[in-house]
């Protein structure tokens, strides 16, 4: 009975193991390059055997242009390509989640207060008397 017990788990770790077994665990780099300047201008690229590639070129600290693909656990072909200026970090793909439109009632809205400024009431002057206000002693 124990060498059943045993001889099934082991059968069990070994079916574990193959579930989990990740294909990108061997992958290598296939192309690769890099060409930096002295006045800080730079340009890299790399592609893996798994599919996964990327791209950037830019000037260090100020602005930079790239990209990158791989392919989804689906196996579809995923791309992101970026721009990171003043402006922040920019990525563009159809993979990229995007904020629903803005309804039609909110946007008049906005156009209204935009079109109509704010009242804005005169400060009021501190009164003598009891009741909140400054009173001269004197």
């Amino acid at each position: 009975m124990f060498r059943y017990m045993l001889v099934a788990s082991a059968f069990l770790a070994c079916a574990y193991a193959a579930a989990n077994y990740n294909q990108d665990a061997g992958a290598y780099i296939t192309k690769t390059g890099a060409d930096i300047q002295p006045d800080g201008h730079y340009n890299y690229n790399y592609e893996t055997s798994n599919g996964i590639a990327a791209q950037e070129s830019g000037l260090g600290g100020y602005q930079v242009n790239g990209g990158y693909s791989y392919y989804s656990p689906e196996g579809e072909l995923v791309q992101i390509q970026y721009v990171a200026d003043e402006n922040g970090f920019q990525p563009q793909g159809a993979l990229l989640p995007t904020p629903p439109p803005i309804p039609a009632a909110i946007l008049k809205s906005l156009e209204y207060i935009r079109t109509h400024p704010q009242y804005v009431e005169p400060a009021q002057r501190p009164h003598g008397g009891s009741r909140g206000g400054f009173s001269r002693l004197g």
